[in-house]
């Protein structure tokens, strides 16, 4: 019973993050792609600010999404066999290099060149620059991967 609620609760936390960052990619990012440069980077920095503060829900589900999917996925190798355990390992590994690793490699470091900025002191050159240099793939690509690995979860829930 201890195994079946962690990975119900697993499943919320990156159910969780999947939708954050769905709703970023597809609701914040193409409203704030709508501004000029200058007003986009201080936007951003504003959104972004909230995450830097460490907002406490927002890095429980996050932080916690990847703690317990490694929890379950440890404890799940005593607990499950056959096609359960596949799901689980490979959602764990999916999720850690899809959108955990990504995050720490790629978002991160873009967020924090786009916070160092003071946009008032930059020229229109300057500012569009940084803008097309923050601007990527990755919010997708780590919503998709984080939707799979969601939909995986709820699977294995079902099936146990």
């Amino acid at each position: 019973m201890i195994f079946e609620t962690l990975l119900v609760s697993t499943t919320l936390l990156c159910s969780l993050v999947a939708g954050f960052l769905f709703a970023f990619v597809i609701v914040a990012m193409p409203g704030i792609g709508r501004l000029d440069d200058r007003s986009f980077v201080r936007a951003f920095q504003a959104m972004d600010g909230v995450i830097q503060d460490n907002q406490p829900i927002f890095m429980t589900v996050w932080v916690g999404s990847a703690i317990t999917l490694i929890i379950s996925a440890a404890i799940g190798i005593t607990q499950l066999d056959g096609l359960n355990l596949a799901i689980l390992i490979a959602a764990t590994v999916v999720y850690l290099l899809g959108v955990q690793l990504p995050t720490a490699r790629i978002n991160i470091p873009l967020n924090n060149s786009i916070q160092a900025l003071n946009a008032e002191q930059m020229n229109d050159q300057e500012i569009s620059t940084a803008r097309n240099e923050f601007e990527n793939r990755w919010n997708v690509i780590r919503s998709i991967v984080a939707t799979v690995v969601a939909l995986a979860l709820i699977l294995l829930v079902l099936r146990i």
